[in-house]
């Protein structure tokens, strides 16, 4: 009797409190605008319009954004449950699988390129661009055999490469996407009917299927083996629930945009609630769902009383993305893995010795330097460039290589060489082949700070590196605390990191809307970029960390190798562990502040020097340490010069041209590794 009780009042709480609560955001929601009404004009809209400007204003924008908002949570939410089901991954969702990414690549490639495609608020270019996306994770991450963690992994890193390729066509189709930006990080928005309108009989028919399909699903949460044994074909209930979940992700992005994390944070309710069984918990997760959205958007018009419309979906993914970071905790609690692996990414191709590899590199580096100087918008120029430099007839010419190219290329090699040291420090300290400042989170933070310090405290320059010093710094606080908590797991603590990126992503998309930055520079600098660098940034940001944290490196680099024995044969030799890692990770961490203060968020190229310098050197980190820099460096001089030649005129972000090269490599590692 106490047990059915129980059951009642935890039925009545979730879906009679839920409905309460959501007609009470609704009315909140409908009441908020630049215009206030009186309580009694918005229920006579609702209830016994006329025609009057109050009560079209209600019926006509603010009750349809309600009730997108209603659709949209509930879609996403659904979602959710039947990836996490499917996939058997309760960290899926179209966010973490990638897949708002792809319906958002999809919608702009097609906007760009094929506009007469775009019938149907695009749902068709978003409904393929969707599904590719879910099948290429799939793939990637092992299909049938991927773990949960593996599949996030390859979702997260997807998300990363799309993300750097819609960046690019944004910035180079600035007027073909312009009013992109704010829908691409999520918004409610309506000006009509005509959302509502499209979605509902798509958001009602997959929601009516997949109520169908609740007692096939349950079934299949069982297990593979006892569905097939009783009688389920699973392949048919995969394939048609999984289309069903797509269609309900795209559906919401093709009219409001990718709104993260809502297809996590909702089912997940539910299910600490205690529903397993999928008929309630689809209903309850739609429900709980829209609440969610409607909540989010509700607080972001709070936080923003003048109404410049906050992106919807940055405050979801501040909301969502420590539950993501909750989830991955109480897994990894859970599984009680520990991680014993190396930190090299293969054997050693060559063993070179230092007096021969870095004569070797410096020449190429300066090659690579002098192409970059004798390139321009008209291509390959070496004699124009020699005789500017020597022959005294061009001053304008030499004025340009001087006060332009060259100290651009210089800010690419510094740049490169401070963030490469960084990942190396942190692959060794955490003893994690997948670290790396963008992938752990800290160059996020020293975005947030950056951005924070220029945009909102409105200070010189010289502040700037303070601030991402600042940002990064905080950032590394949360790291390590939760790299503690998670034994410093590397698979675990990526994602993780992957969460704290998305948290301080979330603030600076609102940062960036609320700042009203032009979309082309706010989405160049956020990319990373060394376009319009030069002497300045190299006195102010990159010179003195060479000249100060280098050569405190180079002095405890040994360290590295006794960490890498682990932290019992650490402690063994005398070495004070856990004082040495927070040593290392702060001085890593402030290198990579300083490179994002010079030229804004570059990812990866922490990730790949490194490991590249353990393929010519080996593993002993004093010589990997000058290797490592050179690489980095390289790697960097060389993504600017096709920055400026590929598509000259115009330029690309060098942080996205790396971004493409990162990527993939890090799906390669990760695949490698067999995490």
């Amino acid at each position: 009797m106490n047990q059915l009780y129980k059951k009642v009042v935890v039925g009545a709480l979730t879906f009679g409190g839920g409905s309460i609560l959501l007609c009470l955001l609704t009315f909140i929601h409908i009441n908020q605008g630049n215009v206030s009404l009186p309580l009694s004009t918005v229920v006579q809209a609702i209830v016994d319009p006329a025609n009057l400007i109050e009560h079209h204003t209600v019926r006509v924008l603010r009750l349809p954004r309600a009730v997108i908002g209603i659709l949209a949570g509930g879609a996403l939410a659904v979602s959710g449950v039947v990836l996490q089901t499917v996939t058997k991954n309760p960290l899926a969702s179209a966010s973490t699988l990638g897949i708002h990414s792809g319906t958002y690549f999809a919608v702009i490639v097609t906007t760009i390129y094929m506009p007469f495609a775009l019938a149907a608020n695009g749902i068709i270019t978003a409904f393929i661009g969707g599904i590719l996306t879910f099948g290429f994770v799939y793939i990637l991450s092992g299909g049938n055999d991927a773990t949960p963690v593996r599949m996030v992994l390859a979702g997260m890193i997807v998300t990363f490469l799309f993300s750097s390729l819609t960046s690019m066509l944004q910035i180079f189709y600035e007027n073909e996407t312009q009013g992109l930006f704010l829908w691409g990080s999520g918004t409610l928005v309506q000006n009509d009917w005509n959302g509502v309108q499209f979605s509902l009989p798509f958001v009602a028919a997959a929601f009516l299927l997949l109520l169908f399909y609740a007692p096939k699903l349950d079934t299949l949460a069982l297990g593979d083996d006892v569905a097939t044994a009783l009688g389920q074909n699973i392949r048919s209930v995969k394939f048609v629930s999984i289309l069903a979940a797509v269609l309900l992700t795209s559906v919401t992005v093709s009219v409001v945009g990718p709104i993260g994390f809502v297809g996590l944070v909702a089912p997940h309710l539910i299910k600490l609630i205690g529903y397993r069984t999928h008929l309630p918990l689809m209903i309850g997760s739609f429900l709980w769902g829209a609440n969610v959205l409607l909540l989010a958007d509700v607080a972001a018009r709070i936080i923003d009383p003048s109404f410049s419309e906050l992106p919807v979906g940055a405050i979801t993914a501040l909301v969502g993305s420590p539950w993501l970071i909750w989830l991955v905790l109480r897994m990894k609690q859970a599984s009680n893995t520990k991680e014993t692996g190396s930190i090299l990414a293969g054997k050693v191709a060559v063993n070179l010795p230092l007096k021969k590899i870095i004569p070797i590199l410096s020449v190429i580096i300066l090659a690579a330097v002098v192409i970059s100087m004798s390139s321009g918008n008209y291509g390959f120029e070496p004699l124009v460039a020699y005789n500017a430099l020597f022959g005294g007839t061009n001053e304008f010419m030499k004025n340009f290589i001087i006060d332009s190219r060259l100290p651009r290329s210089l800010v690419a090699l510094l740049s490169g060489a401070v963030l490469a040291v960084s990942g190396l420090i942190f692959q060794g300290v955490l003893r994690n082949p997948l670290a790396d400042p963008s992938v752990i989170g800290i160059t996020s933070g020293a975005g947030v700070g950056a951005l924070a310090t220029m945009y909102f405290f409105s200070v010189s320059a010289f502040w700037v590196p303070i601030g991402a010093m600042t940002g990064a710094f905080v950032f590394f606080l949360i790291v390590m605390a939760l790299g503690a908590k998670a034994e410093f797991h590397p698979t675990t603590l990526a994602l993780l990191g992957i969460g704290i990126s998305a948290f301080g992503s979330a603030f600076i998309q609102i940062m960036v809307v609320q700042s009203e930055l032009g979309v082309a520079s706010a989405l160049t600098w956020l990319s990373g970029t060394t376009y319009a660098r030069g002497w300045s940034e190299i006195l102010q940001f990159l010179l003195w960390p060479i000249l100060i944290f280098i050569p405190l490196l180079a002095f405890y680099i040994k360290n590295l190798d006794v960490l890498s024995l682990g932290d019992e044969a650490a402690k063994g030799l005398g070495l004070h562990v856990v004082s040495v890692r927070f040593q290392l990770a702060l001085l890593a961490t402030l290198l990579a502040a300083c490179s994002v203060a010079a030229v804004g968020s570059i990812g990866f190229v922490g990730l790949i020097a490194p490991h590249f310098s353990r393929l010519l050197v080996g593993s002993a980190n004093q010589k990997l340490l000058p290797v490592t820099m050179l690489i980095g460096g390289f790697l960097l001089v060389v993504a600017d010069l096709f920055s400026r030649t590929l598509l000259a005129p115009n330029e690309i972000p060098s942080g996205i041209l790396v971004a493409l090269i990162g990527a993939p490599y890090f799906l390669w590692l990760m695949k490698r590794r067999s995490v």
